[in-house]
């Protein structure tokens, strides 16, 4: 068996992630049918016209600019990883090739010996795998979260600013017309009130 391997082959879902990016995230986060509903005690009927607003959250977490960092420190975190299990899995290739190559001139207790230490191994390399499978899916799912409730504050905000009765995410709605779709303002938003420069993976988390 070839130990040598990239976190893709180990299931730990960091390739799939430096492909996709946050699209994959939404098997973290359920964005669902999420309203965000403003309201003043006014009875609906009261108003003449009753403005809405549709956004994209998906779109604001990949074009936004604390979106982006996020998703860079994620997969350089990743590949620090992978490059553990990579080290890890060469030792594991170098002694299995070993025994192999001196199998007929190795003496039993030399391949006892050797037996044990290539078990260890496999050991180390199972449990720092299964490590960092949990502490990357912790760490995804603890910052998409970090960054939904941000977004969500400030559609909020700028739902009681401008007068907005209803804010509505994209998933759930079947039509609207584009005039109505405040995704960019949100974006723009969101950039200046959380700059990329901000973001800190590890203080953000604490």
């Amino acid at each position: 068996m070839n130990y040598e391997l990239s976190l893709i082959n180990c299931e730990l879902g960091i390739e799939s992630y430096n492909e996709g990016g946050f699209m994959n995230l939404r098997r973290i986060i359920i964005w669902g049918a999420f309203v965000i509903a403003i309201a003043w005690g006014l009875p609906v009927f009261a108003a003449d016209v009753v403005k809405i607003g549709v956004v994209d959250f998906q779109k604001v977490l990949t074009e936004s600019e604390s979106g982006k960092a996020v998703e860079s420190m994620m997969t350089k975190r990743g590949k620090e990883m992978e490059t553990g299990l990579k080290d890890l899995g060469s030792q594991i290739d170098q002694i299995t090739e070993q025994m192999n190559k001196d199998a007929m001139v190795m003496s039993k207790e030399k391949r006892d010996e050797k037996q044990r230490e290539l078990e260890i191994k496999k050991y180390d390399f199972q449990s720092l795998q299964k490590k960092y499978q949990t502490e990357f899916r912790d760490l995804e799912a603890k910052m998409i979260n970090k960054l939904k409730k941000e977004i969500f504050y400030l559609a909020k905000e700028i739902g009681q600013k401008e007068g907005y009765m209803l804010i509505v995410e994209q998933s759930a709605v079947i039509y609207y017309p584009d005039s109505i779709d405040i995704t960019k303002q949100i974006i723009e938003a969101y950039n200046k009130k959380y700059p990329a420069d901000k973001v800190r993976l590890d203080k953000d988390l604490q």
